[in-house]
């Protein structure tokens, strides 16, 4: 039957159409290659060489499992790590010992080593500067009796600022004026603040605390002055950066100017702490330490790039790694092919059961039709969700019962359109001439109907395919799809809903999703316009 279909006249003429649409064309064999390649994914990207010298004696560990006691002679039974026995001594002690990887040696269930990940040996130290606050006493009169770093935000010495008016220095406003006399009046008074401007320009930010009745007036007012948010970011926007080195050393050059100038202001007891802190950071973190250079406070802070899942990208691992470890290229080039196989398979089964469905319907009609009909409601109206939540939890999830869960649904939209595509073919007179003929039932629908009536089934299968893998997405998302460890693009996604700061886990699976999706689309696309009859109109 495909022979003679793909050998009639009209078919011919729609796959010309089709290679013509080159955005189409070009779509199907794209998404063909990638489907290729990802078959071959084990001896692509995997873990396990393709090959193993050792000791004289030739192996084949991607075609044939060999324990670990093959290689190490230490009894066990287990799956070797070729990647650690390739590391061992044992097997360095020989020239004739070597081992061919795949060219991407890692695989979708390896979780990667830490120590074998590249990070920098750098130790950043951050010094990002505190807001400066001081305070004041003031007598009624407002001179001052007193103060606690005043200096730096008059930019005067201690002993020049006592016995001094306050508003020599800064000018206040109404509202503090009026606070503080309520307070030298022993008037309950509540907290306020305001901004005070200082004679050479600069704001801050002065508070009073809540006031309460004594039993006699008080002899000073104490203010608290602070250091407003934009004065702290003019002084060091994203902080001062110094980078030293495993033994606590300073790298010259390395940090910028501003961070090399404000270290040569650091107290010599400061940089001997610092310098300990970084040495400990490489075995662990460490506390965040404060330090005054120049009547300031700094908070600083180390930073080191640390290994930890969910790992960005690095050397050797271009989309980075997932959160237990594994490969983000490697779950998604196997998450590939487990997408498409589960679509081709899933859309080829829903098209047979719906063209069996509907052609049942459509040539028999009368209670046949009925009857089918008001079943196939019915069917539909069951909750797809529910059904494959409850038989995920009795059976467990697997491939097979997610496809044959999925397929029990998936089959009703195409039965309709082949119903009523044999309700039309029946009626014809080719058909009737065969019918008359003797030709038994089973002929006339496979050879006769069935070839006229496949356009739907071809139009539909490309949007079919991608509609599978999307709900196949959705499902591993949501924890109803395939069972863990399986590589699925959905569970990467499911990934980065915990880890959102992971830009990669986000990134790399939606692109390759809406990829495949979009190749789907544009396939569908061209076929529909291949066989669409408006080409072929003629006006008389």
């Amino acid at each position: 039957m495909i022979k003679t279909y793909v050998k009639n006249p009209m078919t011919r003429k729609r796959i010309s159409r089709f290679k013509e649409m080159k955005r189409a064309y070009v779509s199907f064999w794209i998404l063909l290659v990638l489907y290729l390649v990802s078959l071959g994914s084990e001896v692509l990207c995997n873990s396990v060489p393709l090959y193993v010298r050792f000791q004289g004696e030739s192996y084949f560990p991607v075609f044939k499992f060999y324990p670990e006691d093959t290689f190490t002679g230490n009894k066990k039974q287990t799956r070797a790590d070729y990647h650690k026995i390739r590391r061992s001594r044992s097997f360095q002690g020989s020239h004739e010992n070597y081992m061919i990887f795949p060219p991407f040696p890692y695989g979708p269930y390896q979780s990667i080593d830490p120590a074998m990940i590249e990070v920098s040996d750098t130790i950043r130290v951050t010094f990002e500067p505190m807001p400066m606050i001081g305070t004041v006493n003031i007598r009624e009169d407002y001179s001052i009796e007193r103060s606690y770093k005043l200096e730096a935000f008059t930019e005067k010495a201690e002993g020049e600022i006592r016995g001094r008016l306050l508003t020599d220095f800064f000018s206040l406003p109404d509202t503090i004026h009026d606070a503080v006399a309520e307070r030298f009046a022993n008037r309950p008074s509540p907290p306020i603040s305001a901004d005070i401007v200082h004679a050479g320009g600069e704001t801050f930010t002065v508070f009073l605390s809540t006031y309460r009745q004594r039993s006699r007036p008080p002899r000073s007012v104490r203010l608290l002055l602070r250091e407003n948010s934009k004065a702290v970011q003019s002084v060091g926007h994203n902080g001062y950066q110094v980078q030293f080195n495993r033994r606590g050393e300073r790298i010259k050059g390395q940090a910028d100017a501003a961070g090399d100038t404000l270290w040569q202001h650091v107290s010599e007891n400061d940089k001997k702490e610092i310098s300990t802190l970084v040495k400990n950071r490489y075995f662990g973190p460490v506390d965040q330490m404060t330090v005054e250079i120049e009547t300031r406070n700094y908070t600083v802070t180390f930073y080191k790039e640390d290994v930890r899942f969910p790992f960005p990208p690095t050397r050797g691992h271009p989309l980075g790694i997932d959160g237990a470890g594994r490969d983000v290229l490697a779950r998604i080039l196997y998450g590939l092919r487990t997408s498409m196989t589960f679509g081709i398979i899933l859309v080829a089964c829903s098209m047979l059961i719906g063209i069996a469905a509907g052609a049942l319907q459509g040539y028999y009609g009368g209670l046949i039709d009925i009857s089918g009909q008001r079943f196939i409601e019915i069917w539909s109206a069951l909750p797809f969700l529910y059904i494959m939540i409850l038989m995920g939890s009795i059976y467990g999830r697997s491939f097979s019962l997610l496809l044959f869960c999925y397929g029990l649904f998936n089959w009703i939209g195409i039965s309709y359109y082949i119903r009523a595509e044999f309700l039309r073919l029946r009626k014809q007179p080719f058909v009737e001439a065969a019918t008359v003929m003797g030709v038994p039932s089973y002929k006339v629908i496979f050879k006769h109907i069935l070839p006229n009536g496949l356009i739907p089934v071809i139009t539909f299968f490309p949007f079919s395919l991608v509609g599978a893998i999307g709900a196949l997405a959705a499902l591993d998302y949501l924890g109803f799809g395939l069972p863990p460890p399986t590589p699925s693009w959905g569970e990467l996604l499911y990934q980065a809903q915990q880890y959102r700061w992971a830009w990669w886990l986000i990134l790399y699976p939606s692109l390759a999703l809406f990829l495949v999706m979009l190749l789907g689309v544009f396939v569908g696309e061209g076929i529909r316009n291949a066989y669409d009859p408006k080409r072929y109109a003629r006006l008389e």
